[in-house]
């Protein structure tokens, strides 16, 4: 792909480079061959810091990753002086210099995409300071065009590379920003609007982003997309990081809630948050995997008309909620009048109270958050504002029967989800959904999205014995692929070693602030005392292997009646399962899942000592 000259260049200069897209180079308008891979990571870092001094050991850490030969040094000094030579073929010499215990490229802005890039940038921005905005927004994008596509995207290879192409990343982000909010005074939200879907979506933790695809939706007559923007944002942010939005981008969300609730007197109050055609679901999950049985039995159950409403039952960690996004976003047509999710457990686990449910569905279907005090009315309000609606509402990690009573459509089309670690059998006239673990398949192509099949395809082995050491719980399979995603050159066999050590792999099932234990720990609040008694005594059994009835009540010292009751109890929750899927009676062996295993042994304070 030929560079892209600068827009304000009089004639060509002899020698440019590209870094904004894969690294190129041209002389007198011909492509410059850059050599082999090592001597092209060199140059793709002294670009990314030219004009300034780059330190040998960076330059080193970024072509030899990881234990770097004895002729390291040397090794680079014949890369630059073939870069040197290169250079010098066609422009003056002394341009790439060795100088202070590292080396420095010598490079004008027509000569580099990056520096015009940031030229560009500045006087955008000095444009919009002094109110001059649509040059200011001609200028702005100006710098955008010159970007080719991920920055450096042929070396990311190198984590030194890599954390040059964030860098740059990071600038083009702050100059689409400011674009976008300069265009949006210039009153082209519109454009803006189409712009950012994607951008927001690739960066969704940006808020600043969020912020502006928010304004540009609703100055765009799109109030319940604009408010969505939010919602997800809200929920990603307490999931990943356990954070609250800014106040600003609260501030921001409560003005276009009320402004969107403004009309005339008399007129029909539509459903704001969640208006025709609206979703306030979080985003669909990318990599999902698996699932096409549950999935088909879920959109037939909800598809083939209003009224049903639908249980997903499993242990913490299996997939419900993806499961249910995922269906909501497949049965937009559907429910026209919107598709909303809201959660019935706070981040610690515990249960909402109904009161503060209640209110935040007014807030999302744009009613009144200020209903009636006693509880019961609330509800009833609820409910009868869904009559004549087509909604689809998932209510997700139900504690218990009672407060999913009191938020389920009355009567009337909508429909509703609801997800649980149990499987709320006090409610009739559901359809239940049982979410299994994964298979082994499942499970792989899970891991497999998240990593890449290239390098699951170096070690299956290894790969397989990851998933089955992570119990082949979708939550632990995601885990366990988004640290290999970060730790790049931990071999798949060298994890799968570690996962396989019973007193490590909890340990090791941690990515950022997303952690299997918290799960296992919030699904073992839920226990009875009697359950974490017995799911104690269980956890003693032979790790990961089946057991009788007969065995289950001597570990539990009950007679078998009573240790049945207690299985059934245990399965209810998912801490125990079957291979028949169901224990009954009837159901020969019984097994306990191999995390949860791990997880009552440590919480029952059962050592290997103890086992032995």
């Amino acid at each position: 792909m030929p560079l892209a000259p600068p827009a304000d260049a009089a004639q060509p200069t002899r020698l440019r480079f590209s870094v904004l897209g894969p690294l190129a180079g041209e002389a007198a308008g011909r492509p410059l061959a850059l050599g082999p891979l090592k001597q092209r990571l060199v140059l793709a870092v002294l670009l990314s810091r030219a004009n300034t001094v780059v330190p040998v050991e960076l330059l080193t850490d970024a072509v030899w990753p990881e234990e770097p030969p004895r002729t390291a040094r040397k090794n680079l000094q014949v890369y630059v002086s073939t870069l040197r030579a290169l250079l010098g073929r066609e422009d003056e010499p002394g341009r790439l210099l060795h100088s202070g215990g590292g080396y420095l490229l010598k490079v004008g802005e027509p000569e580099l995409d990056v520096l015009h890039f940031r030229a560009l940038a500045r006087a955008g921005r000095a444009a919009a300071d002094g109110g001059a905005l649509a040059p200011a927004a001609r200028l702005l994008r100006q710098a955008l065009d010159l970007w080719q596509g991920p920055p450096l995207a042929d070396l990311r290879c190198s984590p030194a590379v890599e954390a040059e192409a964030e860098r740059l990343e990071a600038r083009c982000l702050g100059v689409h920003e400011d674009w976008a909010e300069t265009e949006l005074e210039l009153g082209n939200a519109a454009a803006v609007a189409e712009e950012l879907a994607e951008l927001a979506e690739r960066h969704p933790l940006r808020e600043r982003l969020q912020a502006a695809r928010m304004n540009a939706l609703h100055l765009s007559g799109r109030q319940a997309e604009a408010l969505a923007v939010y919602d997800t944002h809200r929920q990603l942010l307490a999931r990943e990081l356990g954070l609250e939005p800014s106040p600003a981008l609260t501030a921001l969300y409560r003005s276009l809630l009320a402004r969107g609730r403004a009309r005339p007197v008399g007129a029909a109050r539509p459903a704001q948050g969640a208006g025709p055609g609206g979703s306030l679901l979080p985003a669909d999950t990318v990599d999902f995997a698996g699932r096409s049985d549950e999935l088909r039995d879920l959109l037939d159950a909800l598809g083939n008309g209003g009224g049903r409403v639908a249980v997903l039952s499993g242990p913490a960690g299996i997939g419900k909620t993806a499961l249910a996004v995922r269906a909501g976003h497949l049965l937009a047509d559907r429910f026209p009048d919107g598709r909303l999710l809201v959660r019935l457990r706070t981040e610690d686990g515990l249960p909402r109270p109904v009161t503060e449910v209640l209110a935040e569905l007014a807030a999302l279907t744009g009613q009144s958050e200020h209903g009636p005090a006693d509880p019961a009315q609330a509800a009833a309000l609820w409910r009868a504002s869904l009559a004549g609606r087509r909604m689809l509402l998932i209510l997700d990690d139900a504690p218990g029967e009672a407060v999913v009573r009191e938020l389920l459509p009355g009567f009337g089309p909508s429909a509703a989800v609801v997800t649980s670690r149990s499987q709320l059998a006090g409610l009739a006239s559901v359809h239940r959904v049982n979410v299994p673990f994964f298979d082994r398949t499942e499970a792989l192509e899970l891991l497999g999205r998240i990593v890449g099949p290239g390098r699951i395809g170096t070690d299956r082995s290894a790969a397989g014995r990851i998933v089955e050491a992570c119990g082949l719980l979708p939550l632990a399979v995601r885990v366990s692929g988004t640290r290999l995603a970060v730790l790049r050159h931990l071999p798949l066999g060298e994890y799968a070693a570690r996962l396989a050590d019973p007193a490590a792999a909890l340990d090791e099932l941690v990515a950022g602030d997303v952690a299997v234990r918290s799960r296992l720990d919030s699904g073992w609040r839920d226990l009875t005392d009697q359950g974490r008694l017995a799911l104690g005594r269980l956890a003693a059994l032979p790790l990961s292997l089946l057991f009788t009835l007969p065995e289950a009540a001597t570990a539990l010292g009950r007679p078998e009646r009573v240790a049945l009751r207690t299985l059934e109890a245990l399965a209810d929750t998912g801490a125990v399962t079957s291979p028949v899927g169901e224990v009954t009676a009837h159901a020969a062996l019984y097994a306990l899942p191999r995390l949860t295993q791990l997880h009552a042994r440590e919480q029952a304070g059962i050592t290997e000592g103890d086992l032995a």
